[in-house]
């Protein structure tokens, strides 16, 4: 799997972009815990509403049992207090409520923060490296082989602008099915350049005239 170009230009800024893809999710995963963090501030006055409302009624419940103990009048007394003490927990339940509900909104905040860039970045920047990592695995299979060479001066031939061919041969089709060996050589490197590649140095074309003998 070939995951880099060959030509320094090209794979400078391959690398540049994986490291940004890198640098912007963890940027992305930092801000979604700033984000928490500031939040969850909101949550702050609903746990102090509970542990005050919790701390309150249970002075008022013991002070309902403390008027309990006393003679005759003992539970009208301590009625009142009781029903304080119940109300307390009612508000301690409230705010027990309400920090639950922010820290609720907290994290998914604190989610959609972090995945949106990063599903948003990735949406457009995979796409096209995996495309060049398939194209270019590819052509360096092919590069390597005789057939190999003579399938990517094909391709260059059915894909290449008209210029491009013209400056390489006045007739590249022909010497292509003549099995012109500089010229498949030129046609595949055109190919490979295009990609981002550079042609390999070790195979010879076919139909390559033979050796004058000596």
């Amino acid at each position: 799997m070939k995951l880099y170009a060959d030509t320094p230009m090209r794979r400078s800024r391959q690398v540049f972009g994986d490291l940004w893809v890198l640098a912007w999710s963890a940027f992305s995963i930092w801000l979604a815990t700033k984000v928490f963090d500031v939040t969850m501030a909101l949550a702050v006055p609903g746990r102090k509403i509970e542990s005050a409302a919790k701390s309150m009624g249970d002075k008022l419940r013991d002070a309902g049992n403390s008027a309990d103990n006393v003679p005759v009048v003992g539970g009208k007394l301590a009625a009142p207090f009781n029903g304080a003490g119940g109300a307390a927990d009612s508000l301690a339940d409230a705010g027990h409520s309400q920090a639950e509900v922010v820290h609720t909104f907290a994290w998914w905040l604190s989610i959609a923060v972090a995945i949106v860039p990063i599903v948003m970045l990735l949406s457009m920047y995979i796409p096209l490296r995996m495309r060049f990592i398939r194209r270019a695995s590819t052509h360096v299979a092919l590069r390597d082989t005789e057939s190999g060479v003579d399938l990517l001066a094909l391709r260059a031939l059915t894909g290449q602008p008209l210029k491009v061919l013209s400056a390489i041969s006045s007739d590249p089709a022909g010497d292509w099915r003549a099995g012109n060996p500089h010229v498949v050589r030129a046609l595949a490197a055109v190919e490979l350049r295009d990609t981002g590649l550079k042609p390999s140095a070790v195979v010879t074309p076919r139909h390559q005239p033979p050796a004058a003998p000596h």
